[in-house]
């Protein structure tokens, strides 16, 4: 996990920067006058620290936890892969254009169980970004997914996907390759898979993007993220033509988890380290890795054909709505 001065620091966050600067200026008068120990203040400001992280993420607005979702020092699929897991193989290619970079997959030992992990993938610096393409998958990257899907139920093997994504690649060459035709048959054929399908929304959880790899037995969400159809931003600049107004978009858009918990959409709220996963890359795994395990075994002694029938019935009954009668 990067430390300070490294670190990177959100508006909201200024308080916390704040006291690892009275740190850093402690420790220098530390150095200055050897004879006197600073060790008490020290450990004061880092218990000021966690406590301040603590007050922070407790009165959190829609709009600033779509950015703790966006935190350029948030652990990505990658990194939970590596934390969570162990002999991670990671197979590439969707057998027809190309390995898409921004969809990541593979079998890998989860507590002693081989388990098929599929996710979007940001980068973590500008080289990488541009390789993953920020997470945004092409249709390539979605019928990977799926042919890891069907490899998976093919040897019988548990399905875990974390989300993590602005949305799907929108470019003129994605559409042409069938972008809308590709999320559709993950979709489609999500249904049907015979084997446990856990779906977790890690950090940003978008639209059609977030849908094509998003359909499970059970789905969990962890706690600063976000999932809907639409970006604040976008919102914005569609209904009030200037993106000023994503603060407003995000409150109502209701993405939080709690909304999304509230509305039957996921199953379960993964909570997080003090102040958000990228506090703690170790911590933010373990706790999930906690979660899905349980999950895991709860499904595992449903027959393929309840399973496919719970999800069916459990994707359908979602949403709300009136018949107007005359």
């Amino acid at each position: 996990m990067p430390q300070y001065p490294n670190r990177q620091f959100l508006d909201f966050e200024q308080p916390i920067k704040d006291l690892y600067e009275q740190i850093d200026q402690t420790k220098k008068m530390a150095e200055k006058n050897p004879k006197i120990d600073y060790t008490s203040n020290i450990q004061q400001l880092e218990s000021l620290i966690v406590e301040k992280r603590r007050e922070i993420t407790a009165n959190l607005t829609p709009w600033q936890r779509v950015q703790l979702s966006r935190h350029p020092d948030r652990p990505y699929t990658v990194k939970y892969i590596d934390k969570m897991t162990t002999s991670f193989l990671e197979l590439h290619g969707d057998r027809n254009v190309r390995d898409d970079k921004a969809m990541v997959g593979g079998f890998a030992q989860l507590d002693g169980e081989t388990v098929m992990f599929i996710g979007q993938q940001k980068g973590i610096n500008t080289k990488t970004r541009q390789l993953r393409n920020f997470g945004m998958a092409n249709p390539e990257g979605y019928r990977k997914a799926l042919r890891l899907m069907k490899l998976a139920e093919k040897f019988n093997k548990p399905i875990v996907t974390l989300i993590d994504t602005p949305g799907a690649y929108p470019g003129l060459e994605a559409e042409e390759r069938g972008q809308g035709e590709a999320i559709a048959r993950n979709i489609y054929e999500m249904v049907r898979l015979k084997v446990p399908v856990i779906c977790v929304i890690i950090g940003e959880g978008a639209s059609g993007g977030a849908l094509g790899i998003g359909v499970g037995d059970r789905v969990l969400m962890m706690e600063n993220t976000w999932y809907t159809v639409i970006s604040p931003e976008s919102c914005s600049s569609i209904l009030w033509r200037s993106w000023d107004k994503k603060e407003i978009a995000a409150e109502q858009l209701r993405l939080t988890a709690t909304d999304m918990k509230g509305f039957g959409l996921v199953d379960e709220i993964v909570p997080e380290p003090i102040g958000g996963a990228h506090w703690d890359y170790t911590e933010a795994a373990a706790i999930l890795k906690k979660h899905i395990i349980k999950t895991l075994n709860e499904i595992k002694p449903f027959s393929a054909e309840q399973r496919v029938n719970q999800r069916i019935r459990k994707f359908s009954k979602m949403g709300f709505w009136d018949e107007v009668v005359d």
